[in-house]
Parts: C-alpha cells; sequence; structure tokens
C-alpha cells in the first residue's frame, strides 16, 4: 500500500453547492460534482452511485471521468426506485418486488462493466426488521442467501462486496455485522463475494475494526476499505482519524498485512454541515498518507511485534505513542 488508490463518495462534492455555482438552480449534476472532485489533489478515483448516478450510457461515464483525470473504483448499489424496496429488498414478501431488485442488481453489475470496472458494493440496508413477530426469520434470510447467489452467479467476472451495517433505515439489518455476514458468505458460496468494511459502520456495530478486517481475510476477502469516523453511536461520517486514530492504524497496518490492494475510499459526510468537500477530501488523502508512514515505521521496529507476541498493552502503546507523537521531553 506504498501508493494507494484514493477514492471518495460523489455526492460528498454536493456540500456548500453555491460556493461552486452561485448561479446554480436545483443539484449539481453528477459531471458537476466529478469535476469539483477532480481538484482535490491525490484524488485517483470515484465510486457511482447504480441508479442515481448513471442516467447515460456507462462507458460515456466513464471516458468523461478518465477526461477528469479520474477513474471509476466501483459502483455501489441503492434500492430507491421502487417504493416497495422500504419493505424490502432482496427479502420483501413479495416475490416479484424480489425480483425487481435482483434484476435491477444484475442491471448494475453489467453498466459496472461496461464503465470499465469489476466491483459492485451492495448495501442492503432495507433488508431487515423493525417489530416482533414481523418477521419469518428463517425464510427471510434464505431470500437474502438466494439473492446474494443469483447476483453472484451473474458475472462471476464482477466482483460482489456486502457492506454491512447495523441498522439503518431499518431497526434491525439482516447483515449487521461481520460474524453475520462471513455466515452469509459461506452460505453463498461465490468466489467472487467478498465484503466491505466500514469504518464508522463496525465502530457501532461494536466491533474492532482490525479485528473485523483480520476475520474476514481469514474466512473470505476484504474487497473494500470506506474510511470515515464517528462516535460508534451512528454513521456519523466524520473525517478519517477525527475520533479514533489509533484504531483507524491498525486497520490501515492490518489491511497492508493481509494484502489489500483496493481503494482507500472515504464515506465522509461532509454535505451534513456544509464543509468544503474539496479541503475535507484533501485532508483526508494526507491524514491516511501520514497514517501509512506510521504503519511503516511499527513495522520497522521490532520491539512492536515483541510486544504483541507477549499481548503487552503497555509497552504497545508506549512504542505506538512514541513513533505517533515523538520522545517525551
Amino acid at each position: 500500500m506504498s501508493s494507494p488508490r484514493f477514492a471518495t463518495r460523489l455526492n460528498s462534492f454536493a456540500s456548500n453547492a453555491q460556493a461552486e455555482w452561485p448561479d446554480l438552480k436545483g443539484k449539481p449534476t453528477v459531471m458537476q460534482m466529478a469535476a469539483r472532485a477532480a481538484k482535490v489533489d491525490g484524488l485517483t478515483d470515484l465510486d457511482l452511485n447504480y441508479p442515481d448516478h448513471v442516467s447515460e450510457n456507462p462507458a460515456e461515464i466513464a471516458r468523461k471521468l478518465g477526461d477528469l483525470g479520474l477513474s471509476i473504483n466501483g459502483f455501489a448499489m441503492r434500492y430507491y426506485t421502487n417504493p416497495a424496496f422500504k419493505l424490502g429488498a432482496f427479502t420483501h414478501p413479495d416475490e416479484a418486488v424480489r425480483r425487481e431488485a435482483i434484476d435491477l442488481t444484475k442491471a448494475g453489475i453489467d453498466a459496472a462493466r461496461e464503465a470499465g470496472s469489476k466491483l459492485m458494493t451492495i448495501w442492503l440496508g432495507q433488508d431487515g426488521f423493525d417489530y416482533a413477530f414481523q418477521a419469518n426469520y428463517d425464510r427471510m434470510w434464505q431470500h437474502e442467501i438466494d439473492g446474494i447467489r443469483e447476483v453472484c452467479e451473474h458475472d462471476p467476472e464482477c466482483l460482489i462486496s456486502i457492506e454491512y451495517k447495523p441498522n439503518e433505515p431499518r431497526s434491525y439489518s439482516l447483515m449487521p455485522d461481520c460474524a453475520t455476514t462471513l455466515l452469509a458468505i459461506k452460505e453463498v458460496g461465490a468466489k467472487n463475494l467478498g465484503v466491505t468494511l466500514d469504518f464508522a459502520h463496525v465502530l457501532y456495530a461494536d466491533e474492532q475494526p482490525a479485528f473485523a478486517a483480520a476475520m474476514i481475510a481469514r474466512h473470505s476477502r476484504v474487497l473494500g476499505v470506506h474510511l470515515n469516523d464517528g462516535y460508534a453511536k451512528r454513521d456519523d461520517g466524520l473525517m478519517v482519524g477525527a475520533v479514533h486514530s489509533i484504531q483507524t492504524i491498525e486497520l490501515l497496518r492490518q489491511i497492508k498485512h493481509d494484502g489489500y490492494d483496493g481503494a482507500i475510499y472515504f464515506d465522509t459526510f461532509p454535505d451534513m454541515t456544509g464543509l468544503d468537500p474539496v479541503h475535507e477530501c484533501d485532508v483526508n488523502i494526507k491524514t491516511v498518507k501520514r497514517m501509512l508512514n506510521v504503519v511503516d515505521r511499527l513495522d520497522r521496529d521490532n520491539r512492536l511485534s515483541g510486544a504483541i507476541d507477549r499481548q503487552d498493552a503497555v509497552s504497545a502503546q508506549a512504542i505506538l505513542q512514541e513513533i505517533m507523537l515523538g520522545e517525551a521531553a
């Protein structure tokens, strides 16, 4: 990960739109947001939501982004086109609605491939429940497994990555955490299936990010890393390292050791409070580069591996703080 690719959430660049487009009426277009994102030094890629961001030929979109100096890291499914999806996409009680969601996902995979990408991220936030006695859990789980398997089989050369999240919009997501997601992946049994780790989601699933990454590498593979931060109560989408710097560094060290070679994607929400998205993304990139430098220095320090082998937390923290902050006065 000496020269990682950096990707970002395109919708972030609608933040404080009037500062960029004083005469704008309505929302900025996909290409307007992309042109603004292209101003970020070091940004290499964008992720596109499907179908939201794909209103024209996918290959043409890729060409236009290429003219801006940007590549497409991957596509991410959004299930908003049919209001019925609020009750479930792959798990809706009506077979016709489930079929619509699966076919929409297949169309998204085809579009991603036309755009030159081979990564589709599926966040199945609508697949869950809100009340006791609302769901037949076994049947709902089977529908989820069948749906994921079908979209994986649609194009075995396209990587399908599950982004798990404890809740929102449903009170309980069907795949709320690392272990449940790995169980689903085992049942699906598709070689092109893996996991996207979203840092804020992992935090409020009450998980240690590096531990989650290690378990995924052991039983499946990490196909995407979404960096952000938060207070572990909800999906805050704060800047990288704003709250959990040490946990972020540990995660970066873990995925480096496990051989992750995908993009580092910033799933942050500057648009929530009107921050300057170009400055925000620029700082995120610089923060991750500094953190990766810390990881490299940690890996060159033989004291750390010895402390970890002994599970010596005090020594490990002393070494980390020394490398991060320098010698004490």
